[in-house]
């Protein structure tokens, strides 16, 4: 069978790698406020993802960078100034620290604007367009990416970042959503509160601070009774599903704890064949992964029928 027909039950069925069997790698970057509301908006969700990612996913101090347009309005997190310079600095150096098999962690909050590759977010000095952004994660081609642009007109970045290893997350649909966006509120909350964590793992994957994220928005806008003007995107469910941050629970079931540990070889056995897939044939790859992977979800099937958390 193709695995292509397999990721709907993949999608359900898996939990997904251990984070800890990887180092993660992130940045933050929080574009020119304008007015004093959105400077705090901005910095509010960027300040709640540095310290979810310090306290809780463990990422190292040289691992974790945040720019932003002054670095005084928090010189206990920002690193330095969210200019092109600097961007294209701290690519660089992520670039040189994450191995592969890692996760490289971006996240850019702004005011949004343009078209197509064209597309920025608006940043001290000239603004890197989508097409400089694809242009730099092109380094990241051995480790996971996730990308989330959650600001205003960010649509067109899916299509300008999208790539294989790589999932890109955006606040609108398309870039003619140009009103002001509240996803990065909820998209931040959900990893904070863990109220994202659907599966109640103790962990939340991508693909639930996605999900969390949209229907908070919607929710948001139902109660202010105000028009829906903004749509999130996101690029490849199947990966954001297999991508989790957070804690590992534990069972005190010895038959649970038997399961968790045997899936536990198939995921690191997952991370080292996506660290060596450049050097590996195609079809053999494709082959691996999908025994791989249906190999994790028929092990969390098992640990689900037993009542274990997974």
């Amino acid at each position: 069978m193709r695995l292509n027909a397999l990721l709907p039950v993949i999608a359900l069925a898996l939990v997904v790698p251990r984070v800890g069997a990887q180092q993660t790698h992130v940045l933050l970057v929080t574009g020119l406020g304008g007015e004093p509301q959105y400077r705090a908006a901005f910095h509010s969700a960027a300040s709640e993802l540095y310290d979810v990612a310090k306290t809780k996913w463990g990422v190292a101090p040289a691992s974790l960078i945040y720019l932003s347009e002054d670095q005084a309005i928090d010189g206990t997190r920002i690193t330095g100034r969210s200019s092109r310079e600097e961007l294209e600095r701290a690519f660089l150096a992520l670039g040189q620290r994450a191995a592969p098999g890692d996760i490289v962690f971006v996240f850019i909050v702004g005011h949004g604007s343009g078209e197509g590759a064209q597309s920025t977010v608006n940043l001290p000095g000239r603004d890197p367009t989508a097409a400089e952004y694809a242009s730099w994660l092109s380094g990241f081609g051995r480790q996971t990416v996730i990308f989330v642009n959650a600001s205003s007109a960010s649509g067109d970045f899916v299509r300008a970042l999208a790539a294989p290893g790589r999932v890109v997350v955006t606040a609108t649909r398309t870039a003619m959503e140009r009103n002001e966006s509240v996803f990065a509120k909820y998209f931040t909350q959900g990893f904070a509160t863990g109220e994202a964590d659907a599966d109640k793992d103790e962990r939340v994957s991508v693909f639930e601070a996605f999900d969390f994220a949209r229907k908070e928005v919607v929710r948001a806008y139902e109660t202010e009774k105000k028009l829906l003007t903004e749509h999130a995107a996101l690029s490849d469910t199947a990966l954001a599903t297999t991508v989790v941050f957070g804690g590992t629970p534990a069972s005190a079931d010895p038959r649970v704890a038997a399961l968790v540990a045997e899936r536990r070889v198939f995921e690191d056995s997952l991370t080292a064949l996506r660290a060596r897939k450049d050097s590996t044939d195609p079809a053999a790859y494709e082959r691996e992964l999908e025994r791989l992977l249906v190999a994790i979800a028929e092990k969390s099937q098992a640990i689900r029928a037993l009542g274990g958390r997974e």
